[in-house]
């Protein structure tokens, strides 16, 4: 095992520098600069402000000076936000987005995998019907389809729940709602197809044949097995969701990381697009060599090579 996250370690490594090298010749294609704004600055206020951040020399310098400091942990400072660097921003603004993506994925875990093993049990009946067009709704309509119906019912109805920040408990009911909707649905949905084909396999009929109770049997023999799939798709799912739903979080006004990176796509924020990029790469690189290990923890019949 030790050699083979040597492996995925390096390969690590040239994706994300792939990454970074595709981020930084995209970025600058789009027209406009981090200096333009309504009013433009005279030419000489311009000219100064590129040569303070040296964006007045040639891309190939540019891009050879970013990836020397980074090497050295240095993202540089944000363009738009006088006197913070980029790695501060990161920091508080994926603070933010971790406590309610975390809590969106223990929801939609919780949630998902018990209604997907309750259809599979009841495959066929009303129930299992009741599930699948649930959990088919729920991947259908978007993040911020649900997140705009939760403000309409429980803000501007109800008038219960406050629309936008993070200083209560209140305050997170609707964004992890939001965000827990559509993975709480894929997962059911994906968790239901597993424990069928689990179900229907020869040491099933087995175990059945033996006279073991519904529960032992599916939670000794069938979820293990069937969790697999879910396992799979909580590697992106957690890099994706701890690093913030862009939209749900601007729709919810919400300071986190996701937030941060549309306003940086915006403004042309270059120092701060190649950061939450990168960033948000390495989560995903580093979640799936998790998952891949967590793999061999929950079936050991798995080999690593």
């Amino acid at each position: 095992m030790v050699r083979y996250i040597a492996k995925r370690v390096l390969l690590s490594v040239f994706t994300l520098w792939l990454v970074a090298t595709i981020t930084f010749a995209l970025m600058f294609m789009v027209p406009g600069g981090p200096f333009l704004a309504e009013k433009t600055p005279s030419a000489a206020t311009l000219e100064a402000l590129n040569q303070k951040y040296g964006l007045d020399q040639p891309k190939i310098v540019q891009y050879r000076n970013y990836m020397v400091k980074f090497i050295q942990g240095d993202m540089g400072v944000s363009l738009k936000q006088r006197g913070r660097t980029v790695s501060q921003i990161i920091s508080t603004g994926f603070k933010v987005s971790a406590k309610i993506g975390g809590l969106s994925i223990l929801i939609a875990v919780l949630i998902g995998v018990p209604l997907g093993c309750i259809a599979a049990l009841n495959r066929g009946k009303w129930l299992d019907n009741v599930i699948i067009v649930v959990a088919t709704c729920g991947i259908a309509v978007p993040s911020f389809v649900v997140a705009t119906i939760l403000m309409i019912i429980f803000s501007v109805k109800l008038g219960i729940l406050p629309t936008y920040g993070l200083t209560s408990w209140q305050h997170y009911l609707m964004p992890v709602a939001a965000l827990a909707f559509y993975p709480t649905a894929y997962i059911s949905r994906l968790m239901r197809s597993s424990m069928l084909e689990v179900l229907g396999q020869d040491y099933m009929r087995t175990a059945r044949a033996k006279g073991l109770s519904q529960f032992w049997m599916l939670f000794k023999h069938a979820l293990r097995n069937a969790i697999l799939p879910v396992v799979t798709y909580l590697g992106p799912l957690i890099a994706y969701t701890l690093t913030g739903s862009f939209v749900v979080e601007k729709i919810f006004t919400i300071p986190g990381l996701g937030n941060a990176f549309i306003s940086s796509i915006l403004n042309r924020d270059y120092t701060m697009i190649m950061g939450t990029t990168i960033f948000l790469a390495a989560l995903i690189i580093l979640m799936n060599l998790v998952v891949d290990v967590a793999y061999k923890i929950i079936d050991p019949r798995i080999k690593l090579k």
